[in-house]
């Protein structure tokens, strides 16, 4: 064979970089696949353990009280069950992820989301409900914790925020169903709107089912290592729990406020708490979109400073557009603030995943005792105010002024070490 015969042969070969280029391109589309599809499974479990059976109860409690099932005092106490279960999950997240595995506490507490909402179709007893809320806030305390440092270690550092957002834009989904889906179920009766939360949240419970990334040993067997936390994550866990007051303002009051504080009505009210959802649905992408692009540390300051505008501005103007934008901002920011933490505790921590969900579970149960303090603290406050709303406006916007302040005397100290 002569070599003008050969040369075909050569040519039709594939060229060693052609194809390695093509098998690294194809890799990066399936690992681009995973990413996605392990983040709608982060999001459907934010929706069903923080979402729905959190932000679903508000909006029920006037038919709870209607259908005489409890007291309006009683529905307190059952809201109050729920953060207590929060801040129970918070706690108990690592040892449940030690135990049995991250993800099988993922798939359980999504199944047990499920079951307290079948469990809470009947008035059983207050004993009964009131456990049932309990381990309801129980699930998202546990899902708060796990669901993100699950996913985010199989996630390129360029990705995190947004991922991170995609995650937690199912608590944004759950504010958005509390004002426009459970009015609906209202329709059909209470005991079946508690029915269709429940069926809901098996479908999203079975679409996530087989979309958790694998787990390594190295994930779940907890380190016999003490690791030290850094000044830096120290604040930015004071920081979390300071944001956390901030946003009880709104979240707690917004609806009261302009229904009877400005006389506007329970329609009016339940407007502005759309509006909230609206902006909880699309805060945490664009905030996880901006930590990738500007970094979490420069991206976290900016929203204390927006949001302390935005928390305040009730103050200054009780004008339609004014509360518009302040619902919105703070609706966005309520699940917002949330990948833009999560990815400075990956800059802050950047090698070791059990390390990121030590912290990331301490700064979740930082929030939750400071949120849970803030709602009971603040009720009393507009009790002992005779019903001035315009005390905890300032008070949430001092809070995240404060918490800003803190990150620039770390930045500060830091310039000068």
């Amino acid at each position: 064979m002569t070599s003008a015969d050969l040369k075909p042969l050569v040519e039709a070969r594939p060229h060693p970089t052609a194809a390695s280029a093509s098998r690294e391109a194809s890799s990066k589309q399936r690992s681009s696949q995973q990413t996605w599809r392990y983040a709608v499974a982060g999001l459907s479990a934010s929706l069903v353990g923080l979402g729905l059976a959190r932000f679903s109860y508000t909006p029920l409690i006037p038919a709870l009280i209607a259908a005489n099932w409890f007291s309006a005092s009683d529905v307190v106490y059952l809201g109050a069950a729920n953060l207590a279960g929060y801040l129970a999950g918070a706690l108990t997240a690592r040892r449940a992820a030690s135990r049995i595995g991250a993800v099988r506490a993922l798939r359980a507490m999504m199944l047990l989301a499920t079951l307290s909402f079948f469990a809470s179709s009947s008035p059983v007893s207050f004993t009964w409900f009131f456990a049932w809320r309990f381990l309801s806030g129980l699930t998202g305390g546990i899902i708060m914790v796990l669901a993100a440092s699950v996913i985010l270690p199989h996630t390129s550092a360029a990705r995190r925020g947004i991922v991170g957002g995609v995650i937690f834009a199912g608590v944004g989904l759950g504010v958005a169903a509390s004002g426009t889906l459970v009015p609906l179920l209202l329709q059909q009766g209470l005991q079946q709107s508690w029915y269709g939360l429940g069926v809901l949240s098996a479908l999203l419970t079975l679409a996530s089912w087989w979309n958790w990334p694998a787990e390594a040993n190295s994930d779940t067997a907890p380190s016999q290592t003490k690791h030290q936390t850094s000044p830096i994550a120290r604040a930015l866990m004071i920081q979390y729990g300071l944001n956390a007051v901030a946003l009880v303002p709104h979240m707690v009051f917004i609806v009261d406020f302009v229904a009877r504080g400005l006389g506007q009505g329970i329609a009016a009210g339940s407007r502005y708490w759309v509006l909230y959802g609206l902006g909880a649905i699309v805060g945490p992408l664009v905030t996880g979109h901006l930590g990738d692009r500007a970094g979490f540390g420069p991206a976290l300051r900016a929203a204390f400073l927006i949001e302390a505008a935005a928390v305040l501005l009730p103050t200054v103007s009780t004008a339609p557009l004014s509360l518009i934008v302040s619902s919105i901002v703070i609706g966005g920011f309520t699940p917002g603030i949330v990948p833009l933490v999560l990815g400075r505790i990956h800059e802050l921590v950047p090698h070791s995943a059990e390390q990121q969900r030590a912290t990331w579970s301490h700064a979740t149960t930082s929030f939750a005792l400071f949120q849970a303090a803030a709602a009971y603290g603040f009720s009393w406050i507009y009790a002992q105010t005779g019903g001035d709303y315009q005390v905890l406006f300032a008070l949430g916007g001092g809070a995240v002024v404060l918490a800003l302040a803190v990150d620039l005397a770390m930045a500060l100290a830091r310039r000068k070490a």
